[in-house]
């Protein structure tokens, strides 16, 4: 699955983009750039998938539809991709600067060696687009006929059916579907293969900005991933990484106007790449969309005022274009008001979502030495980043002045409005906009800023070429044989012509490479370090989630009780609900609410009924469902439980810690309750578990978080447990434990965890039990996290919250083992025993 979903499925989606972007450069008249070939198709894709998943009947031939688009453009553009080919090295800078940018955007993904998606527990909005793709190819778009009594249909309502963007998941889900991959595994691929659609447009820009060869190369990957673009594509915010790669191509359009924009298939292109960003991020995207009409407009005034073009045609044209552009984002222009409604919604709430506070200006600039955009740095690598910015700042600023210098006005007016209008949503917008904007803005900073260091070669250069002519002139006045001293006519002092130059020329390359090394390793090591302390999607337990989809399809609805908004996507055929999501099942809120731990014993045993299926994570020290429900199976991370037909709710359900003996008073009012109903009392017994206590344990002064133990730094945590009998144990870790930890009982290493994580920090779950055969008596435990290496997620989330043994010989939720029924008239069997709940239930 991993060479499937990281190596071979970027292929087919590039394969896909360049066969539409050769249709697409075929049907506009031949003009596109090379370069622009493969964002072009991915905006001309995202608007088929719009058009086919708009008619809802044909929503599911969407894959179909991106195929044999793509077909058409290669059969209809073969001797353009034949000519590429024989010319390959004459493009090799490009392709191997998307290769790289792909690389380094999947870099974690990639050096785990596992599918995965790298934006776990740092923005669930990924489980929503992974579950809205899904629907989209299924169903399309159209939403009225969901069940909004439970989270699965609520949830697509919320987003989807309000007028939510939807044009990078058209694409996302069609490419999957294509191969038939799981969209869980191809969401981070997809993320990054965008982002590499960008360096397309990066690298023409860094071309008119007068870089070549290697340096319009190094230019392309840098802007295409500064340190906070780079964070968002981490997180997987697919809607913007998409905007930026369309932003972009605008810009390398608006540049190249000379080209198509007075020919009527002309503006084919511009409309679609228009549209793509429309339908990714929505009506928003206007904003950014304004630099390139500005632009156009100031252009097409002019050439009307000029004779070059009547105003007649000139009207024709933007009619043409508008009617491109409705079609080609049909669902966001029918969906009008929608999108209007989500769009004002973001620029005004203030919800940050997941930041805590604003983002720094500063982090426009490409360098911000911290693991996540949404923190700051501290102490030095604060005052590094600042600094890095600051020059970064100057050598933009320079670069503007270049830009003017080299005669580019539409590639300055493009640039300037871009800004100014990042400025202005930034003044003016909340916090959320305020974050979207820094981030679309960022790639031009860095591109700007290294104009500004193509200035500073061309001077070098410059002075290079000065001080050769100085010197072949010098050695022509030297008289024949001449050993030392200075010519009459060489100017005295050390001002002269020829040690100035020969002075300026080594200062100003100097300056270059240290600016070179600046720009791009400060940019290197912020991704760096945002790369090692991702925390990385565990792959084991989500496989077995689709097992348990695939296994109880069409047996829903089925109530998830552990805080992973990702089964919304993985049991999609349940019909899902979770009582701690953002959106509950109705009438079953819990009164803790979204994020915290799920207790079926809050729950009206009359409000079960209507889930056939409960599925729970394995953990002893939770209570079971209601003794309506029998294990239907059980994996290494989940239980699934099936309601038995015909069987009625509970009565009473008394929900009980299991840590202490339950009083008669209690148990005594339940007996008098089933006694009036002709009813029985059912227990439940809770399992054998031995609890090791953290807070007194021995650990490198590692950090007390709520309500576990934050690994901060390699080290080892040592306590002692007492066992009260021999036998197999099996040792349970609750936490969230992204790098590796090693556990050892008594100096024996039981085996390494990593990679477990689930929910959030502060609402843990329980890791995949170790086996372990003991004696009686007293044990030590041994916890360790190693020293610093290049892993993935190295840095990520390590914090244990709990460890309990339990024996590994008795058969976990069997009935025999863990329910005790007992007539009324028998009550006083329970009293002084310990129960996880009590219930009083006919039948």
């Amino acid at each position: 699955m991993f060479v499937l979903t990281a190596l071979v499925y970027p292929c087919v989606l590039a394969l896909l983009c360049i066969g539409a972007g050769l249709l697409t450069d075929r049907a506009s008249g031949g003009w596109l750039p090379d370069v622009l070939l493969g964002a072009v198709g991915a905006a001309t894709l995202i608007g088929i998938s719009q058009l086919t998943t708009y008619i809802t009947p044909l929503a599911p031939a969407t894959p179909y539809a991106l195929v044999m688009l793509a077909l058409a453009g290669l059969a209809v553009g073969w001797r353009k991709l034949n000519r590429l080919a024989r010319e390959w090295r004459a493009w090799r800078w490009q392709l191997a600067t998307g290769a790289l940018v792909y690389v380094l955007a999947l870099a974690p993904i990639l050096a785990a060696g596992r599918p995965s998606f790298s934006s776990y527990q740092a923005l669930t909005d990924s489980a929503f687009h992974m579950l809205g793709a899904d629907y989209l190819m299924r169903h399309g778009q159209t939403y009225a006929h969901l069940d909004l009594r439970n989270s699965y249909g609520q949830y697509l309502q919320a987003y989807y059916g309000t007028g939510y963007p939807s044009g990078s998941d058209s694409l996302f889900g069609g490419s999957s579907f294509v191969m038939g991959l799981p969209l869980i595994w191809t969401f981070q691929p997809f993320n990054a293969f965008m982002l590499a659609t960008a360096t397309g447009p990066a690298w023409m820009l860094a071309r008119r900005m007068g870089l070549a060869g290697g340096w319009s190369a190094l230019a392309a990957v840098t802007a295409t991933v500064p340190a906070l673009v780079y964070g968002y594509e981490l997180v997987a915010s697919v809607k913007e990484i998409v905007a930026l790669a369309m932003i972009l191509t605008l810009g390398a359009l608006v540049v190249t106007h000379a080209r198509w924009l007075w020919r009527p298939e002309g503006v084919l292109a511009p409309a679609i790449v228009l549209a793509a960003g429309i339908s990714a991020l929505g009506i928003g995207f206007g904003a950014w969309a304004l630099a390139a009409v500005v632009v156009l407009g100031v252009v097409t005034v002019r050439d009307v005022m000029d004779g070059r073009i009547s105003a007649l045609r000139l009207l024709g044209l933007a009619a043409l274009g508008g009617v491109l552009v409705f079609v080609c984002a049909l669902g966001t222009w029918t969906r009008l008001a929608g999108s209007l409604h989500v769009a004002q919604t973001i620029a005004s709430t203030g919800n940050p979502g997941n930041l805590g506070a604003g983002l720094h200006p500063a982090q426009a600039l490409g360098t911000w030495l911290t693991g996540s955009y949404e923190q700051a740095p501290t102490g030095m690598p604060l005052a590094l980043s600042y600094a890095i910015a600051a020059i970064t700042l100057i050598l933009a600023v320079l670069g503007a002045l270049r830009v003017v210098y080299l005669g580019e006005y539409a590639l300055a007016g493009w640039m300037a409005v871009t800004l100014a209008v990042g400025i202005a949503l930034i003044v003016y917008a909340t916090t959320w906009v305020d974050a979207k904007t820094i981030m679309l803005s960022s790639p031009v900073f860095v591109l700007l800023a290294w104009s500004g260091i193509a200035g500073l070669r061309v001077s070098a250069a410059r002075a290079s070429r000065r001080s050769t002519r100085g010197a072949v002139r010098q050695s022509i006045l030297e008289p024949r044989g001449a050993t030392g001293g200075k010519s009459a006519r060489e100017p005295p002092g050390p001002a002269g012509g020829r040690s100035a130059l020969s002075g300026s020329r080594p200062q100003l390359r100097i300056a270059g490479i240290l600016l070179t090394v600046m720009l791009a390793g400060g940019i290197g090591v912020s991704d760096a370090i945002q790369y090692h302390a991702s925390n990385l999607a565990p792959t084991a337990r989500y496989e077995e989630l689709a097992s348990i989809d695939t296994r109880f399809a069409g047996r829903g609805p089925a109530l998830f009780t552990d805080f992973d908004e990702y089964a919304l996507y993985m049991l999609r055929d349940l019909d899902v609900g979770g009582l701690d999501f953002t959106y509950p099942p109705v009438g079953l809120r819990q009164m803790q609410g979204h994020g915290y731990p799920v207790d079926l014993d809050r729950v009206a045993p009359s409000a079960l009924r209507a889930y056939p299926l409960i599925v729970t994570r394995r953990d002893p020290t939770v209570s079971d469902p209601p003794s309506a429900y029998r294990l239907a199976w059980q994996g290494t991370y989940y239980q699934v439980w099936a309601r038995r037909p015909g069987d009625p709710a509970a009565i009473v359900h008394l929900g009980l810690s299991g840590s202490r003996p339950v009083q008669c008073a209690s148990v005594r009012r339940l007996a008098r309750i089933a006694a009036s109903h002709g009813a029985r009392l059912v227990a439940a017994i809770p399992p054998e578990t031995v609890t090791i206590d953290l807070a007194g344990a021995e650990h490198p002064s590692w950090t007390y978080t709520h309500p576990g133990l934050e690994m901060t730094r390699a080290g080892r945590l040592r306590a002692t447990f007492d066992l009260p009998h021999a036998g197999a144990w099996e040792v349970w870790l609750k936490g969230e434990l992204m790098p590796d930890v090693s556990v050892t009982v008594d100096g024996h290493l039981l085996g390494s965890i990593g990679g477990e994580l689930d929910g959030n920090p502060h609402n843990p779950d329980t890791t995949a039990p170790i086996r372990v055969r003991l004696g009686a008596g007293r044990h030590r435990l041994e916890i360790t996290r190693g020293g610093w290496n290049l892993a993935p997620g190295d840095g990520g989330w390590a914090i244990v919250h709990q460890v309990f043994l339990t024996p590994a010989n008795t058969p976990e939720a069997s009935e025999v083992d863990t329910l005790t029924t007992l007539a009324p008239a028998r009550w006083r069997r329970l009293c002084g025993r310990r129960f996880d709940w009590i219930e009083v239930t006919r039948g």
